[in-house]
């Protein structure tokens, strides 16, 4: 399940997708059946009962003001997130409420916003929201009912995404005064309550209205006119493709709301574009703007002892969470033949070297990821359990046979003999599949040469791939490196155009009916959806139906574990690695709560010291 609340995390394609569990138990008296509710938990008990004023990782006192800048790579063409025209700016999606928030100190619960209580009936039928009275657009007119039912239709017709993610829900009606229901096409799917609960609320009047320049406003098209919202921050001077901002809004409705108290802190918030990465870490470095997340660790560990870190004007921290690491790996597009054999994929693994790659080009910094579900107890580890073997027995000619009889794990390099022994097995594994090197050339029996393409948008990425076509060399597989600009790679990834990508999937403690638009055969062609892989599977599908029906955290636990092994031993991709630390470094400007909550690293609770900021010296 993907949250789209949270400053820096509204936007499905920016964000790191968090997935979500599916029991929903709610309230602190945990209520039955079909009574109202002041939020939904996805594990048990609620945190917070009815009536709390804050969340416990906030300062409700803190003062709000100051500019908080941030920088990305790429360009954007539009300010409408919602649909598949065009590039999204950057925190686009901050203007919006969503009926419920989710609070980032429990593994998946969510509290009421723009609706004040929730109720559900008891076989999961259905969902029913009672909208706060005093809930506002920014121009002052009333959130209303016909507002949530416009925008379900609205999001499922412009973007393929939202169709998937809310394909389960065949409607919306307005129930009573100031209350609508949304229906399901099943029941028992205790996660749907949830995902209705993540739905950004859109104006209906806005959008059927004419634009300042006399025409009918299109949903479905890019736009650059800046859209009304009803959250804490409206749009505020746009330079196209450069900069957007956004300013906060003095008289917002919710600033009141517990789910709002003591975040959403800053006057002002700026995102200023760059095409290379190399140069906004020095634009940084120049105090262009506060704060940057460091993805290389070869620049860390080498870029980060500058004159303003050494005497405290910029402060280098890392932080962590306890969220599963994501997979991201060398991604496979398995609709082209060439990769359509699981042997050929199996071949890629044996040629990547991690182990040399860690020393020589990440200052041992990163770990193998060897999971879907990596560092949670989601992860499959040894030889599947009596729960497992229940949904994988039926399935037994349909998946590998390693699922039941081997832990699995990547091969390892790191020396010349290791190597020389995993390009042997490499070569081995290409034979049984029909390719041979004549000439040094891998060819099939077809006269076919095996190319690979790797389509990235990041010209850092070109230091890890080389060393691995280098390797893949060695077998006779001509490698090269394709670098787009972020317009190009988004399109190009919709429309599942590229042979080779780096890919990333991530996971919460708690997987749902977002498994669906990653794994299933039904969003395997569906342009945009999250299956970059391409994935058909009979087996893989009925895993990803136990997820999501799963009764009991125990029988999704099995269901997890289960799936894990079975798009691991399919080897669908070329796992590469991950850190557990979330590199940071911001010039100090800012204070923040003593408490960092536990499963999402957030800076919407920051806040502008003033003191701190009159300090600095500034860029040398």
């Amino acid at each position: 399940m993907t949250f789209f609340s949270g400053i820096f995390t509204r936007n499905w394609r920016i964000a790191t997708v968090a997935a979500a569990f599916l029991a929903i138990v709610c309230g602190a008296a945990q209520a039955q059946g079909d009574e109202w509710r002041h939020g939904l938990s996805l594990f048990g008990k609620l945190k917070y009962p009815a009536g709390f004023s804050h969340y416990d990782y906030v300062n409700p006192d803190a003062p709000k003001g100051g500019t908080f800048r941030r920088a990305t790579i790429g360009t954007f063409d539009t300010l409408n997130p919602f649909n598949i025209k065009g590039n999204p700016a950057a925190l686009s999606s901050a203007i919006y409420d969503t009926l419920l928030a989710d609070a980032a100190d429990e593994p998946s619960s969510e509290y009421g916003l723009l609706a004040e209580a929730v109720k559900y009936p008891d076989d999961f039928s259905s969902v029913t929201f009672k909208l706060r009275e005093n809930a506002r657009w920014h121009d002052g007119t009333p959130v209303t009912v016909d507002d949530v039912v416009w925008s379900l239709s609205a999001l499922k017709e412009a973007h393929p995404f939202y169709n998937a993610y809310y394909r389960n829900v065949t409607g919306a009606v307005v129930s009573a005064p100031n209350e609508v229901t949304f229906t399901f096409d099943q029941t028992g799917n205790r996660e749907l309550p949830l995902i209705v609960g993540q739905m950004p609320v859109l104006p209906k009047a806005y959008w059927e209205s004419t634009g300042k320049d006399g025409t009918p406003r299109d949903f479905k098209a890019s736009t650059l006119e800046p859209p009304m919202g009803s959250g804490p921050y409206r749009f505020g001077e746009i330079q196209p493709g450069r900069s957007v901002s956004f300013e906060r809004v003095e008289d917002y409705w919710g600033k009141d709301v517990p789910v709002n108290v003591g975040q959403n802190n800053f006057d002002r918030l700026t995102v200023e574009y760059f095409r290379d990465l190399n140069v906004m870490v020095e634009a940084f470095k120049a105090d262009s703007f506060d704060f940057h997340m460091e993805n290389s660790a070869k620049r860390w560990a080498t870029e980060y002892g500058f004159p303003a870190v050494k005497r405290g004007d910029v402060i280098t921290e890392t932080f962590q969470t306890k969220q599963a690491e994501p997979m991201q790996a060398f991604v496979f597009n398995t609709r082209l033949k060439k990769f359509a054999d699981p042997r050929v994929r199996q071949a890629f693994n044996y040629a990547f070297d991690f182990e040399w790659m860690n020393e020589n080009v990440f200052f041992d910094q990163y770990k193998r990821t060897e999971s879907y579900f990596q560092n949670s107890e989601l992860q499959a580890t040894g030889l599947p359990g009596p729960k497992e073997l229940e949904l994988l027995e039926p399935l037994r000619d349909k998946i590998p046979p390693e699922v039941f009889t081997e832990e699995y794990h990547n091969p390892v390099g790191g020396g010349p003999k290791a190597m020389r022994g995993n390009l042997r097995e490499a070569k081995k594994l290409l034979e049984e599949a029909g390719w041979t090197i004549q000439d040094r050339v891998l060819k099939n029996a077809d006269g076919e040469t095996m190319t690979l393409e790797f389509l990235t948008v990041s010209p850092d990425s070109e230091r890890i791939i080389a060393p691995y076509i280098q390797s893949l060399e060695r077998l006779g597989i001509k490698g090269t490196i394709r670098v787009v600009d972020s317009s190009q790679y988004q399109a190009r990834t919709d429309g599942f155009d590229f042979e080779v990508i780096t890919g990333q999937f991530a996971q919460s403690l708690s997987p749902g009916n977002e498994q669906r638009d990653y794994w299933s055969s039904a969003s395997a062609d569906r342009r945009g959806s999250r299956n970059l892989i391409g994935i058909k599977d009979e087996a893989v599908d009925t895993l990803v139906e136990a997820i999501v029906f799963a009764k009991d955290r125990e029988t999704l636990v099995a269901a997890c574990k289960a799936l894990d092994r079975v798009l691991l031993w399919n080897h669908y991709v070329v796992p590469q690695f991950y850190s557990p630390d979330i590199r940071t470094a911001r010039w100090n400007r800012f204070s923040r709560p003593e408490t960092m909550p536990d499963y999402r690293f957030t800076t919407d609770t920051w806040w502008w010291d003033a003191e701190k900021a009159g300090s600095i010296k500034g860029a040398d």
